[in-house]
């Protein structure tokens, strides 16, 4: 008996895209073909639109695929409806951005060019293992080289009528969330979903082996990568199979950065001799003061730290400006004030580092919002660092618009919310991811106060407008803790082994954050009709702090504030936030004495609660 139905499914998706939803069915149906020599059993398909009823397929049918697309649509001109399917009877659900591999104008929609470029791919399945041209000549790629290319976070699943093949997957870094819930005797769906959708039924469900009772997850994350299911006709009574295949990724570049080696990772005596690297006083003012050209300062050496900056700057004009925005909302009918992106804000380190980036790329006439959450009202550490954030951009932009939003939140009262974060969450369940996507949602929902300090008889003071963010797309700081080390685990290894330790720490970190962090905060972000994109997770940033020595990037023998993300602090002060650049490191949103900070899987602690946490679950 299936926990859910094809409406909850569709009204998850929904609160992801809000601009359109559609669904395509396509029919797998098996016909024997005979000759004087030999009898063949072959696989035929076609696609039916939403609301068709007739069946075309002229044999008996065996299988079913049933795509559902949501668009939260933020590129191109033109509105798009997914699933996408062209002349040839492919189908295509996707969920991400295409930010380099594949060349299009600025005011096209990437998913409709990833449509035809995948239109064009060999369905020669035998392609895949010789890695030479296409066996009916030329010079195709197949799917997984494609998919290889392109630079940016994505989720797809995608039916390649030529093959009878179902491709599916996510980028190398998990950016993008794909669940999975492979057949079973309870449920014998294979089931491809961005999200869990709400249902109130048990999320598990027992198995028996020989060592008896097994709980399993109905759902998975789907590991990176690419995957093929190939629909064939069972020789023995024409029922279609499929057998599950993984690809490799083919592009060297990729494949180099999924490693994660650094080339310098212990220092020799010399390297640490000389004192912690500082931009020259006369070159910092120089660049404090620059809003989007570098150009000038090409002359002089580039430090490491200017180096990094560049890269980042980069990745944020990738993810904010070179391509046009497309905008649901007609110009006539916006705010006065808008911010079409939006930066989840703590006043810390990394965010403080986004936004003064994201000033330098967008529009002066635009407004940036500012999202902050806080469980514990203006005593929080994430308010107070905050509003003093706020005050160091307003120092070194004055004439931006900075909208600080502050979201105030009391867990103990979001008791409908906070179930229905655990089916974002979902299936990771534990307090604190509980606690993470909780913040994480509710500060993308942009729901709360403006607020403004004033002067007025010599006198400061503090207002509070209620406000709500209307921007799309939310710059997140993921990633700059794995690959600075940021964490206090990072501090422990180092003191245990040395740098070594310390790599192979962060190392595990990068390789596993597609399971720990990025498919979960997209979820949590996602539900909200938004999009978050990762700066410090652009592949150009990832191999840019891979060449640098480790010793370059943190110097844990230093204090906390200091040795931490080195290399960031020192471009904070490149960008004048010299403020900031001591800010020791905090956890995003915490919560003391909230659900969200106890230890343990959310389901062990709440058999042991009282029947409130019992009715929240």
């Amino acid at each position: 008996m299936s926990l859910f139905s094809e409406e909850d499914i569709k009204e998850a998706l929904k609160r992801r895209g809000p601009d359109s939803l559609g669904a395509k069915n396509v029919y797998l149906c098996s016909e024997v073909s005979s000759d004087d020599e030999r009898k063949d059993c072959i696989v035929q398909s076609f696609v039916q639109k939403e609301g068709a009823v007739e069946n075309g397929c002229g044999s008996e049918l065996r299988g079913e695929l049933r795509f559902i697309g949501a668009t939260l649509q933020l590129r191109g001109v033109n509105p798009v409806v997914q699933p996408l399917t062209d002349a040839f009877g492919n189908v295509l659900v996707y969920n991400g951005e295409i930010f380099g591999g594949i060349n299009f104008s600025s005011d096209s929609n990437d998913a409709e060019v990833l449509m035809q470029s995948l239109g064009q791919c060999c369905s020669c399945i035998s392609h895949e293992d010789s890695r030479s041209s296409c066996h009916f000549g030329g010079s195709q790629k197949y799917v997984p080289e494609l998919l290889s290319t392109i630079r940016g976070p994505w989720a797809l699943i995608y039916w390649q009528d030529s093959s009878k093949t179902l491709w599916f997957g996510r980028d190398a870094l998990g950016r993008r969330s794909l669940l999975v819930h492979w057949p079973t005797c309870h449920d014998s769906r294979l089931l491809l979903s961005s999200v869990s959708p709400l249902y109130y039924s048990q999320q598990q469900y027992d198995i028996y082996d020989e060592k008896g009772k097994v709980e399993v997850d109905f759902w998975e994350e789907l590991s990176c990568g690419v995957y093929s299911i190939s629909m064939s006709p069972s020789e023995m009574d024409g029922h279609l199979i499929g057998k599950v295949k993984k690809h490799e990724w083919t592009d060297c570049a990729l494949k180099e950065l999924m490693m994660w080696e650094r080339t310098s990772v212990e220092p020799k005596p010399e390297n640490l001799s000389d004192p912690c690297t500082k931009v020259p006083t006369m070159q910092q003012d120089m660049l404090s003061s620059f809003s989007s050209e570098l150009g000038y300062v090409q002359s002089a050496p580039l430090t490491t730290s200017h180096k990094v900056m560049m890269a980042l700057r980069e990745s944020v004009v990738r993810r904010t400006t070179i391509n046009r925005i497309y905008q649901a909302l007609p110009v006539n009918q916006r705010q006065e004030r808008y911010a079409p992106v939006a930066v989840l804000f703590s006043g810390g380190l990394d965010s403080m580092i986004i936004a003064a980036l994201l000033h330098q790329c967008i529009d002066s006439e635009y407004d940036i919002d500012l999202l902050n959450v806080s469980f514990d009202g203006v005593s929080a550490p994430d308010r107070i660092s905050a509003r003093a954030g706020l005050k160091e951009l307003q120092k070194i932009a004055p004439l931006r618009r900075w909208n600080l939003i502050e979201i105030d939140a009391d867990l103990q009262k979001l008791t409908s919310e906070t179930k229905h974060v655990m089916s974002l969450i979902n299936p990771a369940n534990t307090y604190m991811d509980l606690n993470i996507g909780i913040a994480l949602w509710l500060a993308a929902g942009g729901d709360g106060w403006l607020y403004e300090e004033t002067s007025s008889n010599g006198r400061a003071q503090c207002l509070r407008v209620k406000y709500k963010s209307e921007a799309r797309i939310l710059l997140v700081g993921s990633g700059a803790d794995e690959q600075c080390a940021g964490y206090g685990r990072h501090r422990t290894k180092y003191r245990n082994r040395s740098w070594l330790g310390l790599h192979e720490e962060m190392k595990l970190d990068m390789q596993r954050i597609w399971k720990r962090n990025l498919g979960r905060d997209d979820r949590c972000i996602a539900d909200n009709g938004k999009e978050a994109r990762f700066p410090f997770l652009d592949e150009d940033i990832i191999r840019t702090l891979l060449d640098i020595p480790l010793w370059e990037i943190a110097d844990l023998n230093q204090p906390s504030g200091v040795g931490d993300k080195k290399i960031l602090r020192e471009v904070a002060r490149l960008l004048g936030l010299n403020e900031a650049a001591s800010l020791p490191n905090e956890q995003f949103s915490s919560a003391p004495g909230s659900p969200g900070n106890r230890t343990g899987k959310i389901s062990e602690v709440i058999e042991q609660q009282t029947k409130p946490l019992q009715e929240v679950w």
